[in-house]
């Protein structure tokens, strides 16, 4: 690992970034993001939802009719991107309790190794948490073995391996046959994933992943960087060693008024994930096509384009089609970014999405932090919640 004083020296850099990531420690190689799950309280009408806002497609599914008999789960794709929405069947069931606890909510980002049994072993050795001790799963099309543990709140990594299964998803799905099938909008894959955590937990849960899963801190942002005249909080961001998963961590930080950190907190019950990126290659035809289907983004004022030009130089893109789409811009060492968040996708003000397509950037807005905030800001003031 990096020691403090490089941290220093190298953070909020692109130059910092890659060095950083080539630092984090490689006893658990992570291959990509497997699949993301949501316990919901209607996997079907969820699944209506984003297959309709966000052009995810029927992929696979499990409940009465394939012998599941307390919960069911439906399997949207879309490109390199897996979804799973859960709902129980039974009342006394743990998934309903996390509902119940959360609402709506991310429980599982599960993780694509080459060895589930080794990942398990290698971070509970080290004090993780054991969600689920390393199981074989089998079916005509082979096995799949997977194994967990827990990181903030509820919320659990499951390590997924796959090298012997030739079949759809997991043993116990059968293909989900659907005529309804919008057009995908161009989400290409998970480019980060931003956790929620407590008053003072953040440096706790960037040692976690420093130490049990060897994660290296590419990042940090300090309640300096992301501030508004009423709010404020800080963020870490660690990464594992070849850069495919990104865990930017928040904690609030103290203002004249209650920050979008404390308000998430106090409606999901705890800790958990704020939002998911999902990268595309034009963000200008994929949140046109969101819009159209009905996702409601982040309002950003005119104002936020007057200077844009003298703030982050030469872009591809037409200004005023940007502005027109409110989509945010900033640039490091590499290139720029552009992107853009929803509001959230639930009815608890707790999840979003942020849509992001990055030209050379490796950075996460630091420019954009006060326009996005003060966006934020307007939405709670108009839930009572500021």
């Amino acid at each position: 690992m990096a020691t403090i004083s490089k941290l220093k020296d190298l953070q909020n850099t692109a130059y910092g970034i890659k060095k950083l990531y080539s630092e984090a420690e490689d006893f658990l190689p992570l291959l990509g993001t497997d699949y993301v799950e949501l316990y919901v309280g209607n996997a079907k009408q969820s699944a209506h939802f984003y297959k309709t806002a966000f052009g995810f497609q029927s992929y696979a599914f499990a409940g009465l009719e394939t012998g599941l008999k307390d919960r069911v789960s439906y399997v949207l794709k879309q490109d390199k991107m897996t979804l799973v929405l859960t709902t129980p069947l039974i009342k006394d069931s743990p998934i309903f309790e996390h509902i119940n606890t959360h609402g709506d909510g991310v429980k599982v980002i599960a993780l694509w190794v080459d060895d589930a049994t080794k990942a398990f072993e290698e971070t509970t050795k080290r004090g993780a948490k054991p969600f689920m001790e390393p199981t074989i799963e089998t079916d005509e099309n082979g096995s799949v073995v997977r194994s967990g543990i827990y990181t903030y709140g509820e919320t659990v990594h499951v390590f997924v391996e796959r090298k012997n299964y030739k079949g759809l998803f997991l043993p116990g799905f059968k293909k989900w046959e659907s005529h309804y099938n919008p057009t995908a909008i161009g989400l290409k894959f998970i480019d980060h994933m931003v956790g929620n955590v407590g008053w003072g937990e953040m440096n706790t849960w960037c040692d976690f992943y420093a130490q049990i899963m060897g994660f290296a801190q590419i990042i940090s942002f300090t309640d300096d960087d992301i501030s508004t005249e009423y709010t404020a909080l800080m963020s870490k961001v660690m990464s594992n060693g070849n850069g495919r998963i990104k865990f930017p961590i928040n904690e609030p930080a103290k203002g004249k008024k209650k920050s979008q950190i404390e308000e998430y907190l106090d409606f999901y019950g705890g800790p958990g994930v704020q939002h998911i990126a999902v990268a595309t290659d034009d963000i200008v035809a994929t949140v046109s096509a969101m819009r159209d289907r009905g996702v409601e983004f982040l309002y950003v004022p005119d104002a936020y384009y007057d200077d844009l030009i003298e703030r982050v130089g030469e872009i591809d893109e037409n200004v005023e089609t940007l502005k027109e789409h409110g989509i945010l811009i900033d640039r490091d060492e590499e290139g720029y970014l552009l992107q853009l968040f929803t509001k959230p996708v639930v009815d608890r003000p707790t999840l979003f999405f942020e849509v992001i397509q990055r030209k050379g950037a490796q950075s996460f807005g630091v420019g954009n932090f006060k326009s996005l905030f003060e966006a934020i800001e307007r939405e709670q003031q108009n839930r009572g919640t500021l």
